[in-house]
């Protein structure tokens, strides 16, 4: 049965639908240590190059963060021909770090719960949501699927999420068309049409809100990461606030966002 979020009056105008997707990195979690041990030990594995520097992370996706990683750490690909789709070889390497990625995250799953955190109010934040009928939360995260599930399971917070509709870290497109085709697969999926009056993305970067924008959504943005308030403000984040810990005010901003005199 489809369910109905309903903020304010209960007339049938004010009966709405509403995708609320998260990034993952900074804005739920911090699993920074553990996420840098795995990336070091993926690229050994990959390039057979130890990872000296490791490019800035703040809103990219693990594609974008592995080909910086190699112009930065001077670590030329290096694919068997017959393997490789591309001139370069890019695509079979990415496919490769992607794996290896994988493996080295999940070896290191006891480690995320006990060297990470969860921020300040995100669990009861996304509890909020989810206890509000009509409301589909997913993710959009610079993280690989596998690693994404990983990071939230660590601290109970995957039961909250339709990782089917999400955007993920191994996907060519950056965010912003990420965030389209998410909103693409929740309509299929739900039946219901998720525009940019009822889309939030809830980030902690400029990028996030940039990614909002591009992708037709509105956007709240934490300053929880490297962004300050006033950067999140500067990039046009329709809400900013310090961070999780009023859930009240979380839910509030994603009413306020959403309702149809927002539009």
């Amino acid at each position: 049965m489809t369910r109905y979020a309903r903020f304010g009056p209960s007339a049938p105008e004010a009966l709405i639908h509403r995708l609320v997707l998260w990034n993952i990195d900074l804005t739920l979690v911090d699993v920074t240590r553990v996420t840098r041990d795995a990336y070091a030990d993926a690229f050994r594995r990959v390039t057979g190059r130890p990872l000296v520097q490791l490019p800035q992370m703040a809103g990219q996706s693990e594609s974008e963060i592995f080909f910086e990683a190699l112009a930065c750490n001077d670590a030329a690909p290096t694919v068997p021909a017959a393997a490789a789709p591309t001139a370069d070889g890019s695509d079979e390497l990415l496919a490769r770090f992607v794996s290896e990625l994988a493996t080295a995250f999940a070896a290191r799953r006891e480690s995320l719960a006990e060297r990470g955190r969860i921020l300040p109010g995100a669990q009861q934040a996304v509890q909020a949501l989810a206890d509000v009928p009509g409301v589909v939360q997913s993710v959009l995260t610079g993280t690989i699927r596998p690693n994404a599930t990983e990071k939230l399971r660590a601290f109970d917070l995957e039961r909250f999420f339709d990782f089917e509709i999400g955007g993920y870290g191994s996907e060519i497109y950056p965010k912003g068309a990420q965030l389209m085709m998410s909103r693409g697969r929740a309509a299929e999926k739900y039946g219901v049409a998720f525009g940019e009056t009822s889309t939030v993305y809830i980030g902690d970067s400029t990028r996030d809100v940039e990614a909002a924008r591009v992708g037709g959504a509105r956007s709240v943005a934490v300053a929880t990461g490297r962004s300050t308030e006033a950067d999140l403000h500067a990039a046009g984040a329709g809400i900013v606030l310090p961070d999780l810990a009023d859930t009240t005010a979380v839910v509030h901003a994603i009413h306020l966002l959403t309702m149809p005199s927002a539009g």
